[in-house]
């Protein structure tokens, strides 16, 4: 292909980011090609929410998102907001609701959602070679890209990385925007699996491996570092016990913040006073024992657990205050400390990346490295559980998109 010839882009990755970055510079003019390793596109969103796909959160905004620079998400997310895609969603006449507020699903299939893109990239005349394995990605001499794979050589003015992170290797997923990126002399915050059940030593084990199965609602506090003070956020959501360690929602989310060697605390009922409900059941039944008391506040495995522990035999009525009251810390902040997670296999997303400070948060263009944009999951910014990471990947790959279309000739 001849330096005439070249694309105007080419797109690494044809997931829910790079779909949405190659519909919008195809509709703006641009001739755009995506490369993708797999035979189908948008294989992460197929899976996702439950194959109902948790295609946005009309509430996301850039407090839900974990980054080196937690302002860089302010502009994309701005720009292309929930509501505009929700907008894309009805003018393609896919049903959806709200599995809780803003929280928004597919009625039927996240299939739907890939078959709109897809025909995004289609009015878009965006050429989609699928079944390529990229094995090099350069620049000639005259500044075009060139990008090799087992089936052809493309050259462009401009790559967008979208092959999104680490999570899911089962679908396929690798490093290729990270190592890009290095190439080209961009940072990279170091990559960890996020939105993931974590894993504990075999003291804990033991004991949790009892209460495997065992679900109910939690606060699981997190502490943000932001400057020298940082702030305390509480996801307040449902805990699965399992085998391993820890599952649910809220221990996704906790995941995220999760550092090792960190301790989690948990509060075992989130809105309500431990020491006050422990007192008042100690006065209205002082007959019953201490298991039943914690039943009538928690799971039956868990109360029993805890009572075995932490209270004296006998019934509640003869326990001192001060035995009441410990156990109510207990249960207001309970301190656990994972020792791992189950890793990329199970992580929904990769927290750290792309370093944003190598990037205008504007366009998603490299500062240092003209034509050369990276978005959704491959660039430093993960978001909460609940839609924002997908809000995210419409967000950045409309940002550059937007500014393929604008760049001069």
């Amino acid at each position: 292909m001849k330096r005439a010839d070249a694309l105007d882009a080419v797109i690494l990755g044809a997931g829910a980011a790079g779909m949405m970055a190659a519909a919008t510079a195809g509709q703006g003019g641009c001739r755009v090609a995506v490369l993708d390793h797999a035979a189908q596109p948008g294989r992460k969103i197929l899976i996702s929410g439950g194959g109902r796909c948790n295609f946005t959160h009309l509430d996301s905004g850039p407090g839900m998102f974990l980054s080196a620079n937690p302002h860089f998400a302010k502009s994309a997310l701005a720009r292309y907001t929930p509501a505009d895609f929700l907008e894309l969603v009805k003018r393609h006449r896919i049903a959806w609701h709200a599995k809780t507020p803003g929280q928004l699903f597919c009625d039927r299939s996240a299939s739907e959602i890939v078959g709109m893109l897809v025909r995004e990239c289609q009015q878009g005349n965006v050429a989609m070679h699928l079944s390529n394995r990229i094995i090099a990605v350069r620049r000639d001499a005259d500044g075009i890209f060139v990008v090799e794979t087992d089936r052809m050589v493309l050259h462009a003015r401009a790559i967008v990385l979208a092959t999104g992170g680490l999570s899911i290797p089962k679908l396929g997923a690798t490093g290729l925007s990270h190592d890009v990126a290095r190439r080209f002399g961009l940072k990279i915050i170091e990559p960890a699996p996020a939105l993931v059940p974590l894993t504990f030593g075999p003291c804990d084990r033991e004991w949790m491996t009892g209460l495997a199965g065992v679900s109910m609602e939690i606060g699981a506090k997190c502490h943000v570092s932001q400057g020298r003070r940082g702030r305390d956020i509480v996801f307040r959501d449902g805990m699965l016990f399992t085998h391993r360690g820890l599952s649910g929602p809220a221990i996704l989310q906790a995941s995220s913040y999760w550092r090792s060697g960190a301790s989690l605390d948990i509060d075992c009922l989130p809105g309500r006073d431990a020491a006050r409900c422990l007192r008042e059941l100690k006065k209205a039944r002082p007959r019953m024992g201490g298991a039943a008391m914690l039943a009538s506040l928690l799971p039956q495995r868990l109360a029993h657990l805890l009572a075995a522990r932490h209270l004296p035999d006998g019934p509640v009525g003869e326990m001192p205050d001060g035995v009441l009251d410990a156990l109510a810390g207990l249960l207001s902040s309970w301190r656990l400390m994972p020792t791992g997670s189950e890793g990329y296999a199970k992580a929904e997303v990769t927290r750290g990346g792309i370093d944003t400070a190598g990037l205008s948060s504007q366009t998603m263009e490299a500062r240092d490295v003209p034509g050369l944009f990276a978005v959704g999951e491959a660039v430093d910014v993960t978001g909460w559980l609940g839609g924002h990471n997908f809000q995210w990947a419409w967000s950045s790959g409309h940002a550059a998109g937007r500014a393929l279309a604008e760049r001069p000739d």
